[in-house]
């Protein structure tokens, strides 16, 4: 999701009229808890925003973004209307990080495919923290803010 460039981000609350029985589950990344929490953050404001109760939103922590989708395949269980998947990968200096963002998406695409209902990704996948700083409410907006627009558009979709 590039929103400098398609203006993702450029929606009304006209585009979604009537979200306030609308539910949605975040499951969130304690590694890298400091960029998660600002995505996080950032999807709860946008999601209150645009009419979705604080009171219908499931916050569920997992301990790093390979558990995501174990937590997203937990709370899809549940009477949701979406869930996001928040997490942060940063490269490091071995294969580790190839393999869990393969592992992440791999397993977010499998439960789009075999859930009934949306799961949005938002996990980031930089090669350094300052580029998921940039991502999580720094100069290239919050990433957090535009999964929960996917989840909006996902819902009205259904």
């Amino acid at each position: 999701m590039k929103s400098s460039s398609q203006n993702f981000t450029k929606i009304t609350l006209e585009d979604f009229p009537n979200l306030k029985k609308n539910k949605i589950g975040i499951v969130v990344s304690e590694w890298n808890k400091d960029i998660t929490s600002n995505l996080l953050n950032g999807a709860q404001e946008k999601l209150i925003e645009f009419g979705i109760k604080n009171e219908n939103i499931k916050i569920s922590w997992v301990p790093g973004s390979f558990e995501l989708v174990y937590g997203c395949k937990e709370l899809s269980k549940q009477n949701l209307d979406a869930i996001i998947a928040i997490g942060c990968v940063i490269k490091g200096e071995t294969d580790h990080y190839d393999f869990i963002c393969n592992a992440v998406s791999n397993g977010i695409m499998q439960l789009n495919i075999s859930c009934s209902i949306p799961v949005i990704f938002c996990v980031l996948t930089d090669h350094n923290k300052n580029q998921s700083l940039d991502r999580s409410g720094g100069k290239l907006g919050n990433k957090g803010a535009e999964a929960a627009i996917a989840a909006l558009k996902m819902i009205s979709f259904k």
